[in-house]
């Protein structure tokens, strides 16, 4: 769309959008932290330091799937700067349930295993331990000294093959809820919901044509 109501060519049909004008869009505004960024002057997060102030590191898992076996960071703790190292054990104790978010609902054993991996890891990356220091150096060094032993897991890298039966079970203790309804079934499909609007089929039915397409898009946010 232009700020002077020029026609634009989707899909081979000419559109024309008026003469509507806009404060922004069609416009070149000012950057106001434009002159800082280019001259250098811009302070970023990493230029902050602060009286006492350490630094974080994240352990993440090389593996998509497996169980950890052991954790031992004993060597860390023990390195000079080190100030604290922390594992899931060190995180409040949940069995799970289900809180509200107020657009959805969430188990709490879930969000907790995804701030940092308790029984298993569950994709490549995944937090297993943190660290802070005295430097960014020392965090790093201390890093490389925690000892984590895997039990390697077959990965489930696609949607189909996780919505398989015979597919490995991520979240073990996950049952699918099929339309309001705990089917109490194990499965990577933690809830199945429809949206209908009028009578679907009788729409279908009278039709001219009916298309169907299988669309594959990032998860996408409406807030």
């Amino acid at each position: 769309m232009t700020d002077h109501g020029e026609t634009t060519r989707k899909g081979g049909e000419i559109r024309n959008f008026g003469t509507q004008t806009y404060k922004v869009v069609g416009t070149r505004p000012i950057r106001h932290d434009g002159t800082d960024k280019v001259t250098g002057r811009a302070v970023y997060g990493g230029d902050i330091r602060l009286p006492g102030m350490l630094y974080g590191q994240i352990l993440r898992s090389p593996h998509a799937h497996a169980r950890i076996q052991r954790i031992d960071t004993a060597r860390a703790e023990a390195l000079p700067g080190v100030h604290a190292v922390v594992t899931a054990a060190d995180l409040p104790d949940t069995t799970g349930g289900r809180i509200d978010l107020g657009e959805g609902h969430a188990d709490t054993k879930y969000m907790r295993d995804n701030i940092l991996a308790g029984d298993k890891v569950l994709y490549r990356g995944h937090a297993v331990a943190g660290v802070a220091a005295v430097s960014l150096h020392v965090a790093e060094e201390a890093l490389a000294l925690i000892d984590v032993d895997y039990e390697l897991l077959e990965p489930v890298i696609d949607v189909e093959t996780a919505m398989k039966d015979s597919a490995p079970l991520l979240h073990e203790g996950l049952t699918t809820t099929e339309l309001n309804e705990d089917t109490g079934r194990k499965s990577n499909i933690a809830m199945h919901i429809r949206h209908e609007m009028g009578d679907v089929q009788q729409a279908f039915a009278g039709a001219a044509h009916v298309a169907e397409a299988e669309i594959r898009t990032a998860t996408v946010h409406q807030g």
